[in-house]
């Protein structure tokens, strides 16, 4: 566990409303000398603290190419380990390319005891959604664990997103991508 002191947490808040700051930038912001941002946010990397990723938004507001999403729940039957989960995972082919297409988040769960994947899947229609999970993902779930190895799958249609990764509300505060300048630091959480 990292405990942040005064200085990461206004990094951090300056790297959450705009990932894409300098060090010069962030040190300008905050008051932190600049060799002391670099040398915290490099560590704050290398501990896995801090990571940067790129989102895509394939929904209406974005490329348009999707325009449904579903989160699944699939409970594997007793027996089933973490472990196991993770190692298809790493060794499936399906996870680099036509997984990428569909599913836009995976979770590792636990569900009554069992072993359980949540994932949200993306597609240009409910049908298609339905056709993929039934189609690909399952047959490929079952594949690798037995095709007795599903217990239980349940499906809920999402709306709308309202809030990611703690702080980033699209319908209340993000501009062109970016936390809006109005809201409070305060209201961004680091710790």
């Amino acid at each position: 566990m990292t405990t942040l002191d005064k200085q990461e947490q206004l990094i951090m808040r300056a790297l959450v409303r705009n990932p894409r700051s300098s060090d010069n930038r962030i040190s300008a912001l905050t008051g932190v000398p600049v060799r002391t941002v670099s040398r915290k946010r490099a560590r704050l990397e290398r501990d896995g603290v801090l990571t940067y990723y790129t989102g895509i938004e394939t929904q209406a507001t974005g490329t348009g190419r999707f325009t449904t999403q579903h989160m699944l729940l699939i409970k594997f039957k007793l027996g089933i380990t973490r472990g196991q989960i993770v190692q298809e995972i790493r060794s499936e082919p399906n996870v680099a390319n036509v997984f990428s297409e569909l599913i836009r988040d995976s979770y590792i769960a636990e569900m009554d005891g069992h072993i359980a994947l949540v994932m949200v899947v993306e597609g240009e229609s409910d049908s298609d959604v339905a056709d993929n999970v039934q189609g690909k993902i399952i047959p490929s779930l079952q594949k690798n664990h037995g095709e007795d190895s599903i217990q239980e799958l349940r499906t809920i249609r999402l709306l709308a997103p309202i809030r990611r990764l703690h702080n980033y509300l699209p319908m209340v505060n993000m501009e062109e991508g970016f936390i809006r300048q109005s809201w409070p630091d305060d209201a961004i959480f680091v710790e």
